[in-house]
């Protein structure tokens, strides 16, 4: 059962990438819609067992909760603006991989804020952005379209990671469904903020359109997410960041067979860098209990 719901967690954040730019191409959905109705969407779900169960844990947020909560949801918001962004200029495969640097820019956030780490995340640190330095690089001479997609990827993973950072404080004492309705409420209405000065529509799309949103909601936040959610419960969360590291190999399968996505061979070379990179900093992160709780939020906390 447990990898049934693997490889389903892994299917359905795999997806994101190849269903956002499939969607934004085939319709005239905006790219600021698709992160405001998907997180509108999970805040209403989240909301609901709260509601029902215990309707007075929102009363009891506190301020610095909700400070924290807030940080985290403007970063989320501003995370998904520059992911969704990227998909219309850069390959999906590229795209995917610079933005999943997520638990890369924690170690090095973590770095400044005086944190020893062992020298196997350096050297992992080291491998992944060697990696992101191939894909750039390769898209520089492609494009400067793609070279754009590609920092706006690289930004929208370091926002995940301080999205990540701060949902950590403010989770150190409230619930799961609340801090997750509360962010993603906050972060759609940060959202809508966004498209409001930018003029992206929010509605009155064909039904093509809605059908991405919904399947990119579904697939990637409720599915996705989710299952490895679930995976926490019953797995090490060590084993459960390794596995999400799967969503870089995912996404540039999906986007080869549906997208007919074609790359440089050097570009591949530099997923895999990332990849690898990833993994080295995951497991050479093993020793630390404050690392391990912050591997089971990245995978709770889940963005993309």
């Amino acid at each position: 059962m447990n990898l049934l719901l693997a490889a389903v967690g892994v299917l359905g954040v795999a997806s994101s990438g190849p269903l956002i730019a499939a969607t934004l191409g085939a319709t005239s959905v905006s790219a600021l819609a698709i992160a405001f109705w998907r997180n509108a969407i999970g805040a209403a779900v989240m909301a609901g067992p709260v509601l029902v169960r215990q309707p007075l844990q929102f009363a009891r947020v506190t301020g610095t909760e909700f400070r924290w909560s807030l940080a985290a949801a403007i970063a989320l918001a501003l995370h998904f603006a520059c992911f969704i962004t990227s998909l219309q200029l850069t390959s999906v495969a590229a795209a995917t991989a610079l933005v999943c640097l997520q638990s890369g820019w924690i170690a090095i956030f973590q770095l400044f804020r005086g944190v020893r780490h062992r020298w196997p995340v350096l050297a992992g640190l080291g491998i992944a952005f060697g990696g992101v330095v191939a894909i750039t690089g390769f898209d520089m001479g492609t494009s400067p379209d793609a070279l754009l997609g590609d920092l706006l990827a690289v930004a929208g993973g370091a926002l995940a990671g301080i999205y990540t950072l701060a949902g950590g404080k403010a989770r150190q004492t409230m619930g799961t469904g609340v801090y997750t309705t509360l962010c993603y409420g906050m972060c759609a209405a940060s959202v809508a903020l966004m498209a409001l000065f930018s003029r992206q529509p929010l509605a009155g799309f064909d039904a093509g359109g809605w059908l991405g949103i919904l399947a990119i909601t579904v697939c990637a936040q409720l599915v996705g997410h989710t299952a490895f959610n679930h995976l926490l419960a019953t797995m090490s969360p060590l084993l459960v960041s390794m596995i999400i590291l799967l969503e870089i190999p995912g996404a540039a399968l999906l986007a080869a067979a549906f997208l007919a996505e074609t790359l440089p061979a050097g570009t591949y070379g530099g997923l895999a860098m990332i990849l690898v990179g990833l993994a080295v900093v995951v497991l050479g992160q093993r020793s630390s209990r404050s690392v391990r709780l912050n591997a089971a939020r990245l995978a709770e906390l889940g963005t993309d």
